[in-house]
């Protein structure tokens, strides 16, 4: 095994690592270290049967394309929660106005939405809602709940109907997250164009191969081809993570 295939499986390796996934919560076990134990030794297993271009090349693809899929889950998540989330302070909204009382309201609220299970107990203990709300609020997909926790305060300070508060703070969530959809559906085309335009050089490098131009002979066997290669693909990733983050921005 040459030193430069050697080389070439350590950095997949460590590509591998630095792809992992963390932990989703902070209850959960680390992951240890046994996927070190098994990225390195396969990573210099394959260095010696595929050239080490393709062996990091193929490393930058699996380690990017885990990135931005990671990416586009936690963007569907944080949609998932909205939505809940919106439906629980409907419900609390319609339970208050047809005079069932606030812990009550948030307990089967609770059932739609579990992380109001927190805002409900302490309702229950006579807390501080609108702060549960308000951390609550720092959670994905979940920042409409910063006006449920305005209202709740104003109310409860100020001895005014909650019912009435809620459901002027449902009317607005409601238009926000019609507003949301749109943005949404503009954002996909843009999405969709970005993608398009990364797999074009693909699709470029399979036409001159079947025409004998040589471009793979030349990105697989020279140095300056090895460099076009991983650099391609690295601004290819780096363009469709930027698209991903300037969408995420306007949607957030």
């Amino acid at each position: 095994m040459s030193v430069a295939a050697a080389l070439a499986g350590l950095a997949t390796a460590a590509a591998l690592l630095l792809a992992r996934r963390p932990p989703a919560a902070v209850d959960r076990p680390p992951p240890g270290w046994w996927p070190v134990l098994v990225a390195v030794p396969v990573a210099l297993l394959l260095s010696s049967v595929l050239p080490p271009v393709l062996l990091v090349a193929g490393t930058v693809l699996v380690a990017g394309g885990r990135l931005l899929w990671r990416q586009r889950r936690r963007r569907r998540e944080a949609g998932t929660s909205a939505g809940l989330a919106l439906e629980a302070c409907e419900l609390i909204a319609a339970e208050v106005a047809a005079g069932q009382p606030p812990a009550a309201a948030l307990g089967h609220a609770a059932q739609v939405w579990p992380p109001l299970r927190r805002a409900a107990d302490t309702a229950a203990l006579g807390g501080d809602v609108a702060g549960v709300l308000r951390g609550l609020a720092s959670g994905p997909g979940a920042s409409q709940l910063r006006l449920v926790a305005a209202a709740w305060e104003v109310v409860h300070r100020s001895g005014g109907g909650l019912a009435d508060a809620l459901a002027r703070v449902c009317g607005s969530l409601r238009a926000d997250r019609a507003t949301l959809r749109v943005v949404e559906g503009e954002l996909a085309s843009a999405r969709a164009t970005a993608r398009l335009v990364a797999a074009l050089p693909l699709f470029a490098l399979l036409l001159s191969s079947g025409a004998g131009a040589g471009a793979w002979a030349f990105l697989s066997a020279t140095p300056l081809g090895w460099a076009c290669l991983v650099g391609g693909l690295l601004l290819g990733l780096a363009g469709l993570a930027w698209i991903e983050r300037i969408a995420s921005g306007v949607l957030r």
